[in-house]
């Protein structure tokens, strides 16, 4: 069974912008307990989640009970100053980078993730977009099914897709090894006309093909970065893959190195196609998808605690603009 077949389609969102008053009623009208927040081309960037409203210390939650009270009784509701006490709005509360599966992953992957990054739903994308959500909840629902559905298979193994393109490309010189004109060899003639237009046309025409050839390879290369991400978005990161990441660590701390590249990945995986990873800005995590925004979270639950650093860079800059960007795991000085 895939997410295709789990999810709720039916998703409610709210923008980075929406302050949290409006997300708790929104939380308490439609009976949920989180609501992705969605950029403008409805791409999840983050998960607000009423632990994310009452607060994760007590401190926050001493704060805001009375806000809360306000909002589940039937009193008189309470004045917007006691309903936005701090002013916050989603992207200041949101809890990202967001964790994602796509329509066909399956359902123990999706199990699987929930476990592993201890969270509880997983919003399904297509091309970035989100299509629907995956709760604790619908696969405890699928464990359950009809009596019809109880003929059916078991669930499939997750399957990682490879993507890549060929270039080919064939440019014919061409020449003439005919007589010119008169009946004679060129070479034989020696009052063969030698025409300076002829010449810059032949210079344009190759020029042309050339360009042509480097459009088509510039083509190829922007599907295969397309297709790159889509995997990446695809893969996702299990303990297998992480002891094998940490494995490799090991032995570039073992050769004296300092740090070792955990992931290497297209701008484009990123929210803002890289650009608050190149300035940098303080909340460049948040803008993490896919396997990047997996790694990243599991280098927080993993390894920070123990003293290692994770660095975001810009790898190269393809006609001026952020390219790969590199995940690096650091442990010296």
């Amino acid at each position: 069974m895939q997410a295709k077949d789990l999810m709720t389609a039916t998703v409610v969102t709210v923008e980075p912008e929406t302050h949290v008053d409006r997300i708790a009623e929104i939380l308490l009208a439609h009976r949920i307990s989180a609501v992705p927040v969605v950029d403008s081309r409805g791409a999840p960037i983050g998960m607000v989640s009423e632990g994310d409203l009452i607060g994760r210390d007590d401190a926050d939650r001493d704060a805001r009970r009375s806000w809360w009270l306000g909002l589940l009784t039937d009193n008189e509701r309470p004045s917007p100053e006691a309903l936005e006490p701090d002013g916050k709005a989603a992207r200041d509360v949101m809890t990202a980078p967001v964790i994602t599966v796509t329509e066909t992953a399956e359902a123990a992957e999706i199990a699987r993730l929930l476990t592993a990054h201890r969270i509880k739903r997983v919003p399904v994308v297509r091309d970035d977009v989100i299509q629907g959500i995956v709760s604790r909840t619908d696969l405890l629902r699928a464990l359950v099914p009809g009596p019809a559905a109880r003929e059916e298979k078991p669930m499939g193994a997750f399957s990682r897709l490879l993507a890549g393109i060929d270039e080919h490309f064939h440019h014919d010189d061409g020449g003439s090894d005919g007589p010119s004109p008169g009946g004679a060899p060129a070479e034989a003639r020696g009052d063969q006309a030698v025409n300076a237009t002829e010449f810059r046309s032949l210079v344009e025409s190759f020029r042309h093909h050339q360009a042509e050839r480097e459009e088509e390879r510039t083509r190829a290369m922007a599907e295969q970065r397309k297709a790159k991400v889509r995997d990446l978005i695809d893969h996702h990161v299990d303990d297998g893959y992480w002891q094998g990441l940490m494995h490799q660590a090991r032995e570039a701390a073992e050769r004296g190195e300092q740090e070792f590249m955990l992931l290497r990945f297209p701008s484009q995986l990123c929210s803002d196609g890289g650009r608050a990873v190149n300035v940098p800005l303080p909340d460049w995590p948040k803008t993490l998808r896919g396997e990047a925004a997996e790694v990243y979270l599991r280098w927080e639950h993993d390894l920070k605690p123990h003293g290692f650093h994770l660095q975001a860079r810009v790898l190269d800059y393809p006609g001026g603009y952020p390219g790969d960007i590199g995940l690096v795991l650091v442990w010296g000085d």
